[in-house]
């Protein structure tokens, strides 16, 4: 029986480090590439380098107008972050201790909007709203999309967490003479700091890494591209056009803030995640 439990554990550890070099060597190969130049990579035999060199992540800095990307990027990523924490721990609030007609309904209808995958087919009525409020050209536009746009996910994490803080602390508050919306301005929001470590990192990592919406809001605006979209404008832009090595320089230029982010709030990540996972 020993030997048995042994062997899985065994068959399970070497399953699970396979699986983990099937995830980890795309981006290893990717570190290393950038540290060679566009002909080592398409021609050579050799996986190494032979000379590791950091010239291509200061051309690419400075050829691909790197500090504007990124500015963008975090200006953007700055607002939805906030914008949608305030959204969905609001939300999840109201789904959570509001009663109010129709709330089982509405609940319903929005979790079955999570199993429609329409893809691009929302860009053109978003589009077109965003043409009407003068927003078309601008990164307000994706902002306001993330932002005022329903995220199921984030929507059942915070009602999971509000659900498991005890009804009783509002029946308190009640007492004392506090409002429904005071109540979670007071109480409740200070109470979910993991929540809002999980919804923001979350938020942050789908605004940092798309490419479609920031691209089509900026298409008549360069100047206001995103740092994922710069980069993939590298492959038609000036010495860019055939620089591999760049693109590559580039790729892992634009994975090092949201690492950062996510080492640094990790711990709060995972005890939001399991918290609005279980309860409720």
């Amino acid at each position: 029986m020993k030997t048995k439990k042994v062997t899985e554990a065994i068959g399970l550890y070497v399953f699970l480090t396979l699986l983990a070099a099937i995830v980890i060597f795309p981006i290893f190969y990717v570190v290393i590439s950038s540290m060679k130049n566009t002909a080592s990579i398409l021609t050579s035999t050799s996986f190494f380098p032979k000379q590791m060199t950091l010239d291509n992540y200061v051309k690419a800095w400075n050829l691909s107008n790197f500090k504007v990307y990124v500015w963008n990027s975090i200006y953007m990523c700055t607002f939805i972050v906030f914008g949608t924490i305030v959204t969905s721990i609001t939300s999840g609030y109201v789904f959570s201790r509001g009663r109010f007609k129709g709330k089982g309904p509405l609940l319903a209808l929005i979790t079955f909007s999570m199993f429609i995958s329409a893809g691009s087919l929302y860009l053109y009525p978003q589009l077109n709203i965003a043409k009407i409020l003068h927003i078309n050209n601008s990164l307000w536009g994706v902002i306001i999309i993330y932002i005022f746009g329903i995220n199921v996910t984030n929507l059942y994490l915070a009602k999971g967490f509000i659900d498991g803080i005890p009804k009783e602390i509002d029946e308190a508050a009640k007492m004392d003479g506090c409002s429904f919306f005071r109540i979670f301005y007071n109480i409740i929001f200070p109470l979910t700091k993991p929540l809002i470590a999980t919804v923001g990192l979350l938020a942050f990592m789908n605004s940092w890494n798309d490419y479609l919406l920031p691209m089509v809001f900026t298409l008549g605006n360069p100047d206001m591209q995103p740092l994922v979209v710069g980069i993939v404008s590298m492959k038609s832009s000036g010495e860019s056009v055939t620089s591999w090595d760049l693109m590559m320089a580039g790729t892992v230029l634009s994975v090092i803030p949201m690492l950062i982010v996510f080492i640094s709030l990790n711990k709060y990540f995972v005890a939001g995640l399991t918290s609005g996972a279980i309860k409720g």
